[in-house]
């Protein structure tokens, strides 16, 4: 695992505050990670909302950067982000930045913290795929009324977080993996993770694996959450879930996780900034304490990781301080007063020590993806803004390929074919897919006759965006409107 170690032995840590809560908890991990004499060289930097409010758009000064480069390892406070408006999160810059794939959450149930699924043994880990999907925050407000968002995945993409799933399973001596995804309606995007979870599996043949449709896998985490052992999921599934796992085990205040990519690790709790409680004093810090546990094992300083891990949990077990999310607002204990009891029960064990061995983790490297198929081009998808009715549009735009490689193989509306129509009763809106079919299917990008076809458009109706229509071997790179035959 990647890692820098300074003139003293020390291994050199990011450390970013972060905003509202954030000095307080990465103050408390950062104090017990000191008394359990763990080998760190802290370099303090900032992100979030004191940069964006200083002008820098990212949220990320060129400084930490820098220091995230050399260290390779950060641990993080949560980070402001304005809502709706402005500028990207900060979070996602840092995770893109710094290509660290694959988002590692796990969820287990903790002694003193109880909860409706108390007893039951809940112990997984949910692997989520950090940069691609919806979540790669490409969105265009393509009419006045219709906002699209580009929904991109990888077979790069898919395969780096199949494989870290399997090698995080025999690490940790886990013996199934679930690959949940929604493929059974988006079975390009969704399907293409399903296929390389399929074909990687192969590969890993001492460990279970099950493939799982999404909606039934969130069903099932709140029927019987003991069936699972590691599930891996596409970003914006995985976000879900996994704020779903922590509600089973007593919420987002014991919450870990880490960003790893194959050259930065970046661990961080999964909670917000909480700023109505910042410098109060009462927040939990648990999330943060055992995100640092993680950083440890990142570390390859697995004995301290125990040490840690355990005070967390007999200090949790004994419920000497008690935090505001177990006992209310009124009786909790302090932030500091949380921190010096870990601390004093270092070296403890809980009555029910972890009975899991954690080994280094192989990451997945770079895949060699295979040549290319043989690729046809059958057609072009142009979304124009028109109000103009299915009808009459159909008729006008058959007369205007007249004359063209194309012809006009159908028309819809969110996805809803409304000509040749179907007898469907959609609401209309001013964005458009018009379907143009090439007469004869070519091996190489028709440009001559797509310029010729825009040409035609332009003037009468305006367009935005539009897609190529490919064949790949056998397998056809686009899907049917509702509607189609």
């Amino acid at each position: 695992m990647p890692y820098t170690v300074d003139a003293h032995g020390k291994k050199l840590v990011t450390l970013i505050p972060g905003d509202g809560i954030g000095p307080e908890v990465t103050a408390a991990a950062r104090k017990i990670l000191t008394a359990a004499h763990a080998p760190i060289t802290w370099e303090d930097r900032t992100a979030g909302a004191s940069v964006f409010k200083a002008g820098l758009a990212s949220g990320v000064p060129p400084e930490t950067v820098e220091s995230i480069r050399r260290t390779r390892v950060v641990l993080k406070g949560p980070l402001e982000t304005p809502v709706g408006f402005g500028e990207k999160s900060a979070n996602v810059t840092l995770r893109k930045l710094f290509e660290t794939f694959a988002n590692i959450r796990p969820v287990r149930e903790l002694p003193g913290v109880r909860t409706p699924y108390s007893g039951r043994g809940i112990d997984l880990v949910i692997v989520r795929e950090n940069v691609e999907d919806l979540y790669a925050g490409i969105e265009y407000q393509q009419t006045p009324t219709v906002a699209e968002s580009l929904k991109l995945m990888s077979r790069l993409g898919c395969e780096k977080i199949v494989r870290l799933a399997f090698e995080l399973a025999r690490a940790e001596g886990r013996k199934k993996v679930h690959c949940a995804t929604k493929a059974n309606i988006l079975k390009l995007t969704e399907g293409l993770l399903k296929k390389t979870f399929e074909e990687v599996s192969r590969e890993y043949p001492e460990i279970e694996s099950q493939h799982i449709i999404v909606d039934n896998c969130a069903h099932q985490l709140v029927k019987a959450p003991e069936q699972f052992d590691v599930i891996v999921t596409s970003n914006m599934n995985g976000d879900i879930l996994s704020d779903e796992g922590s509600a089973l085990v007593g919420g987002l205040g014991f919450a870990p996780s880490a960003n790893l990519g194959n050259d930065v690790a970046i661990f961080e709790a999964v909670h917000g900034s909480a700023p109505k409680y910042a410098g109060k004093n009462v927040i939990n810090p648990t999330a943060l304490i055992l995100s640092s546990v993680l950083l440890l094992r990142h570390l390859e300083e697995f004995e301290i990781a125990r040490r840690v891990e355990e005070a967390v949990l007999v200090t949790l077990e004994e419920a000497k301080v008690p935090t505001r999310d177990v006992v209310g607002e009124a009786v909790a204990s302090s932030t500091s007063a949380f921190t010096d009891e870990v601390i004093r029960n270092l070296g403890r064990s809980p009555g029910k020590p972890p009975r899991r061995e954690y080994r280094p983790l192989k990451m997945p490297q770079r895949p060699t993806l295979p040549a290319p198929p043989l690729r046809q081009y059958e057609g072009l998808d142009v979304f124009l803004e028109t109000t103009v009715p299915p009808g009459k549009l159909g008729a006008e735009l058959r007369s205007l390929v007249e004359g063209t490689p194309f012809l006009l193989g159908g028309i819809s509306n969110r996805g809803t074919r409304t000509w040749p129509e179907t007898g469907a009763m959609t609401d209309l809106v001013d964005h458009t897919q018009v379907r143009f079919l090439l007469r004869n299917p070519v091996g190489d990008f028709p440009s001559e006759a797509v310029r010729t076809l825009l040409g035609r458009l332009e003037g009468r109706y305006p367009w935005m965006h539009l897609e190529v229509l490919q064949r790949f071997g056998t397998f056809q790179g686009y899907t049917r409107s509702q509607g189609d035959d």
